[in-house]
């Protein structure tokens, strides 16, 4: 079980404000911040951080949401937040259910919200 992961950003204020209008969509607020890093928490956990780094490689990290219209509240208020659209919201073959949509961030993480879609299951 991971209790928190942190992306690397090049531009921190800019990442910031990104994530903090992204996550809303999926019930995060940004609750600390300790420097030039950011934490935001799920109603339960600071399981989310960013923090600025002079080295970013692109990772992909994705957010689990509790249902299909989170994740294109994600996918739109991504778009609407700058990111560039890696997927549009939709059922994936991955496994059955899989219901996810993908965005790049400002430093092109490729970043998906996925919500496992009980109807459709195994």
């Amino acid at each position: 079980m991971i209790a928190h992961t942190s992306l690397p950003v090049s531009d921190y204020p800019k990442s910031k404000a990104f994530y903090t209008k992204v996550l809303t969509s999926l019930g995060y607020r940004n609750n600390m911040e300790f420097g030039e890093a950011a934490g935001f928490n799920d109603g339960k956990n600071t399981d989310f951080w960013i923090s600025k780094s002079k080295t970013v490689v692109p990772l992909h990290l994705a957010f689990e949401a509790g249902s299909r219209q989170q994740v294109e509240a994600f996918h739109k208020a991504a778009l609407a937040a700058g990111a560039q659209d890696n997927g549009a919201p939709g059922y994936r073959n991955y496994s059955p259910g899989y219901f996810a949509a993908f965005v790049l961030d400002p430093d092109s993480h490729n970043i998906e919200a996925v919500w496992y879609d009980p109807g459709k299951g195994e």
